[in-house]
C-alpha cells in the first residue's frame, strides 16, 4: 500500500514537473487583450500571437491563476517593427510583481523593473544586448524563494538575490499586465511560444488576474 501511495507522488509530482503552453498556436484562450490606452490592435496571424504598435503600451494579460514562486516561464517573440521592447513580461515574485524588459529605453537595455524604485535603465541588473528585428529569441525567467534569474536564449542576463531590496513595477499602466503579461512600447511583436515549467509542488496559492474591466 505505502510502494503504490509512492507511485502515486511520484507521478503526480512528475505532472506537475511537466512543461504547460500557454499559448495554443490558434487562439487568445486564456488570455485578454490588455487596456492600455492607445494600445495596438492583438491578432493570431499564421501560429503566431501578434502585439501590434500602440501609442504606448500594447499587450496581452494571462486571465488564469499564476504560480508565485518555484517556476520556469519562458517566452518565445521577436520584434517585427519598431525600436523599443517588444516581449516586456510582468510576472509575480516574492508577494510582488516585476518586469524583466528586453530591449527597452531606445532598444538594447535588459533588466528588471523595478527594484528599490529604480528602473531597469537605473539599477544593478541593467544590460545591453543587441535585438534584431525579425529573429526570435527565447527570453526565460526564473524564481525561487530570493532569487530572480533570467536568460535571452542561453545567455544569462539576470542572477539576483532579491533579500532587503523593493521589487515592484514601474509606476503607471503595466500594472494592468498582472499577474502575468507581455507587453510591447511603440513596437510590434509576436510571441510563438509561452511555455510554464513548475519546478516543485506548489506551496504557496496562485495568484489570479484581477477581473477586467472591460
Amino acid at each position: 500500500m505505502r510502494l503504490f501511495l509512492s507511485i502515486i507522488v511520484f507521478i503526480t509530482t512528475l505532472e506537475h514537473l511537466q512543461a504547460e503552453l500557454l499559448f495554443d498556436g490558434k487562439s487568445l484562450k486564456g488570455w485578454r487583450e490588455t487596456d492600455f490606452a492607445g494600445h495596438g490592435e492583438i491578432e493570431i496571424k499564421g501560429s503566431n500571437l501578434v502585439i501590434n504598435a500602440g501609442a504606448a503600451l500594447s499587450g496581452v494579460t494571462w486571465t488564469n491563476a499564476f504560480p508565485t514562486n518555484n517556476y520556469e516561464i519562458t517566452v518565445e517573440a521577436k520584434k517585427v517593427l519598431g525600436s523599443d521592447f517588444f516581449a516586456a513580461t510582468t510576472f509575480p515574485v516574492d508577494g510582488s510583481h516585476a518586469t524583466f524588459v528586453a530591449g527597452g529605453w531606445g532598444g538594447g537595455v535588459v533588466g528588471i523593473s523595478s527594484l528599490d524604485g529604480q528602473d531597469a535603465s537605473e539599477n544593478e541588473t541593467v544590460k545591453y544586448h543587441k535585438f534584431e528585428t525579425d529573429r526570435w529569441y527565447a527570453l526565460k525567467i526564473k524564481i525561487t524563494p530570493g532569487k530572480i534569474e533570467a536568460w535571452i536564449d542561453d545567455k544569462e542576463m539576470v542572477n539576483l538575490e532579491i533579500k532587503g531590496k523593493k521589487v515592484g513595477l514601474r509606476h503607471g499602466e503595466i500594472d494592468l499586465n498582472k499577474p502575468f503579461g507581455i507587453a510591447t512600447y511603440q513596437t510590434s511583436g509576436a510571441i510563438r511560444r509561452v511555455e510554464l515549467k513548475h519546478l516543485s509542488l506548489p506551496a504557496d496559492k496562485p495568484v489570479k488576474p484581477a477581473q477586467s474591466t472591460q
